[in-house]
């Protein structure tokens, strides 16, 4: 019979763990928290000094019956989940609910599902540590404060079921932020100038780019100024001036944190962070290898620390000068870890084993857990490798006091290259002769010149939602992926492609956020709260301090709040549309999509229909009304309100005014107005 009982949260990690440690340990799991703050109520009370109430979560009751019955066997009980915050507070959680007071108790954890790594943590085993356990604490009631005093203010507001977070309502933010800037953006014009020169010698032409007049770089801003510079160039004689020849590292990029990891697999993968998040846990869980049995692929998921232990290293170091040579071992002094124990170890994420190769384990994993544990290993394996040095060339060409230059790398070591290049990081590498000198003479062949107009900031991508997040201090590796999954549940954001748009239901509620609760949605409040959960994970800030501190502040923000609705008669908006049913003038409605009509007989009468807002702009293919529509998704554009017979459509709002030049359609930018025209880029003000 066993002896001792080895609590994990996952049910996929039992037949890993049970598989190390024999019979004489029963593993079993608690699938998740078993305690939580009661759904129905906040959960704690401000006036008893916010003194916490837990239940046991609905459905854990069989789970922990079945505990209860195999605690009172063990002689000793091992509480080994994730970690983290989480996996601590849920140990806490167990502790209480299974009532472990005067038995033998351990708090254990690894970094890695490996046999090594389970019994070293079994070996050193010590107490709860409350301070980690407080900070997920702080951080649950926090979230419970915003969410639970907010949302009803919201509900009240636009008469639907929306919600509001801590981190949710500061990510909604950063992204309105940036769909603003777009929105604002007016485009410049400037053009490009190369010379397609041919040196005597040499078969191939080489393209130089022009850089400015003499030392002094310079941007081409307009026509004239261009046809100045060709007038310039005209019969003048082309030179070499200058030719340098140097080289280039290219560092071995570190490994893998949670947050580096779902924008590379967006970026490679295509992966959603939440996809990401899955598969890498099934990966750290362990996965089912023929003639293995069941592995832990990798190292825990939920990290934003780079640093690698010793071992790994050095096994790493064997691994590399055995496959590649002893010049690809990077020869960098690498971060030693401290003295902690091996649970409060803390890793980048790595495969648990570098020589288990993604070729040599392909036919054991899914096509995703394949492709996802690949990006893994070569980005470990390549962050142990010597950097990538390039030969560089640089050329200055002069004529008529114009300068022209041309540059160009050859790879000369490739380094972690030869394993790993990263997605945005590709580069073309130019070939330059080297018979080039300042004697060489060069003749033109012609002169290239485009006109280009500079182009707004990018739409947040899921990748770049998670770097500005973790840029900003806002959430923390385990809350970048279910952030984002709530603002697209709730349908405030949506993807088309890989792009984050804005809806017009995530506009109305950043907006009311940011008159009512300018400081929820503050990303320097947020970070600050961070920093202050991280004290007290340290144990240099009491838990209680902090709620004392927030909840005042919020309480009367939420008063005053409600006392600014009462104050307007919130009556449905009246439209131009009568009811076709029953003859009712319709009214303007909220849905979890946005806007539509409905007729004001409900429950009479259920008729209900799109709404189209009139912008008071003719369409200038048929002259019928411009209205305001929006996707499948929810992404607002402008269009004629006789599609399908029309397909006059623009993405910003149009203004009624034609281009002057080209006759297209000017649309409004900030208080520009801009051709919708392609490549005419006419910009004008906006009378008001």
């Amino acid at each position: 019979m066993a002896k001792y009982l080895v609590i994990v949260e996952s049910p996929a990690k039992v037949k890993t763990i049970k598989k190390f440690l024999g019979a004489n340990y029963e593993v079993m799991a608690s699938n998740g928290h078993v305690r939580d703050l009661p759904k129905s109520q906040l959960g704690f009370s401000p006036e008893n000094d916010f003194e916490l109430k837990y239940i046991t979560i609905r459905g854990k009751g069989d789970i922990l019956a079945a505990l209860r019955k195999e605690v009172k066997k063990a002689e000793k009980v091992y509480l080994a989940t994730d970690p983290d915050r989480e996996g601590e507070a849920i140990s806490w959680h167990l502790y209480h609910a299974l009532k472990l007071e005067g038995k033998k108790v351990y708090r254990i954890t690894f970094n890695e599902i490996t046999k090594t790594a389970v019994k070293e943590a079994l070996k050193s085993p010590r107490e709860i540590d409350m301070d980690l356990v407080d900070a997920q604490q702080v951080r649950r009631v926090l979230d419970r404060m915003v969410g639970y005093r907010i949302s009803p203010v919201l509900w009240a507001k636009v008469k639907r079921g929306l919600s509001a977070g801590r981190v949710q309502s500061a990510a909604l933010r950063i992204i309105c932020k940036r769909e603003e800037e777009i929105a604002a953006f007016v485009p410049e014009e400037y053009w490009t100038l190369d010379a397609v020169l041919h040196a005597d010698g040499e078969k191939k032409t080489l393209t130089a780019k022009y850089y400015g007049r003499g030392e002094k770089k310079t941007v081409i801003r307009n026509e004239e100024q261009l046809q100045e510079i060709l007038k310039n160039l005209k019969d003048a004689d082309w030179k070499i001036t200058e030719k340098k020849n140097g080289e280039r590292i290219k560092k071995a990029p570190l490994p893998f944190t949670t947050s580096t990891l779902q924008q590379e697999a967006s970026k490679v993968l295509n992966f959603s962070t939440q996809k990401t998040m899955r598969i890498a846990q099934q990966l750290y869980e362990g996965v089912d290898i023929k003639a293995n049995g069941t592995v832990g692929l990798i190292t825990y998921l939920r990290t934003d620390s780079t640093r690698i232990s010793e071992e790994a290293s050095q096994a790493a170091a064997q691994y590399i000068e055995g496959t590649y040579g002893d010049a690809y071992v990077t020869k960098r002094v690498q971060e030693k870890k401290g003295g902690g124990k091996i649970q409060d170890a803390h890793e980048a994420i790595r495969p648990t084993d570098i020589g288990r190769t993604p070729a040599a384990i392909k036919d054991s994993l899914s096509r995703d857990q394949f492709r996802l544990y690949q990006l893994i290993w070569k980005r470990f394996t390549a962050s142990r490798m010597s950097d990538a040095v390039y030969k560089t060339t640089s050329v200055k060409i002069d004529a008529a006091g114009e300068r022209f230059t041309v540059s160009a790398s050859k790879l000369k070591f490739d380094g972690f290259l030869s394993v790993y290049v990263q997605e945005d990081e590709k580069e073309e590498t130019a070939v330059l002769s080297g018979n080039l000198d300042k004697d060489t003479k060069l003749s033109l062949q012609e002169l290239v010149h485009k006109q280009h107009f500079t182009q707004p900031p990018a739409h947040y991508t899921e990748a770049a939602v998670v770097r500005a997040l973790e840029e900003q201090g806002i959430g923390r590796p385990s809350t970048y992926a279910p952030t984002l999954t709530t603002l697209l549940a709730r349908r405030y954001i949506v993807k088309e492609d890989k792009n984050i748009y804005v809806t017009e239901i995530g506009e109305v509620v950043d907006k009311m956020m940011r008159e009512a609760f300018p400081t929820i949605v503050d990303v320097n409040f947020t970070a600050t709260m961070e920093a202050l959960l991280d004290g007290v994970e340290l144990g240099e800030v009491e838990w209680k301090t902090i709620i004392r501190n927030f909840y005042p502040d919020l309480d009367e923000a939420v008063k005053e709040a409600e006392k600014q609705l009462e104050e307007v008669e919130l009556k449905d908006e009246l439209s131009e549309e009568f009811c076709e049913l029953c003859g009712r003038q319709m009214v303007i409605k909220y849905g979890p999509h946005g806007r539509f009509l409905a007729c004001p007989g409900f429950p009479e009468c259920r008729n209900t229909k799109p709404y189209f807002e009139k912008i008071g702009v003719n369409c200038p293919k048929c002259g019928g009304d411009i209205v305001m529509k929006k996707t499948r998704k929810g992404r607002r554009y402008y269009g004629c309100i006789n599609n399908p017979e029309c397909d006059f459509m623009v993405w910003q709002r149009p203004s009624g005014v034609l281009c002057e030049r080209c006759g297209q359609m000017m649309v409004e930018k900030g208080n520009k107005l801009v051709c919708s025209g392609e490549g005419c880029g006419n910009v004008a003000d906006k009378k008001v």
